[in-house]
């Protein structure tokens, strides 16, 4: 018997970042770079990176995670969340400076919502950053799929300065502090 898979939908800055982290756990299906959070786009056509960077868009660089609960708990897929990007920079992350790289958790259901919400507090009480935790949660609306370039950008584009001195740090925190649910073939960095 198939188990019931679910859907996570983070935004925690650069798409290529978080897609690299999330790909790399035992029970994720799959990670889509995408763009949530925003106004329809008019058409009904997506939106494409360059709206979403103006601005005009209010998407937000996401990720659309697949992952078996049985394997990986949504509690597990936020703890990690809160701890490989900054939520206390108000649509900032680093160098990346706009709404589209704010941090937020667009829920799918109210149980998500409870554990958002709940996942949130708790980070806030371990005092990991002494500013206020800014991070959105909000009710899932859409989610449309960036353009085929931003799928799998790391593992394409290792030797890439963006990905040398930005997301290499983030995929060793990551080795160290949860290596025992790395998938095997990312073991080795």
């Amino acid at each position: 018997m198939k188990n019931k898979l679910e859907t996570a939908t983070l935004a925690g800055g650069c798409f290529w970042c978080t897609e690299a982290i999330f790909r790399r756990l035992k029970g994720v299906i799959s990670v889509l770079p995408g763009y949530a959070g925003g106004n329809p786009p008019a058409g009904g056509k997506n939106p494409s990176y360059a709206q979403v960077c103006s601005g005009s868009t209010r998407h937000a660089e996401s990720i659309q995670i697949e992952f078996d609960p049985s394997l990986l708990s949504f509690e597990k897929i936020l703890d990690i969340f809160w701890h490989t990007h900054n939520p206390t920079t108000l649509n900032q992350q680093g160098n990346d400076i706009g709404t589209q790289y704010r941090s937020a958790i667009f829920y799918h259901n109210q149980k998500q919502k409870e554990i958002a919400e709940k996942s949130k507090t708790e980070f806030e009480e371990e005092k990991v950053y002494l500013d206020p935790v800014v991070t959105e949660i909000t009710p899932f609306t859409n989610f449309y799929i960036a353009e085929n370039y931003h799928k799998n950008y790391f593992e394409r584009n290792k030797n890439k300065s963006y990905c040398n001195f930005v997301i290499n740090p983030k995929i060793q925190k990551l080795l160290k502090n949860y290596g025992n649910i790395i998938k095997e073939e990312y073991r080795q960095f």
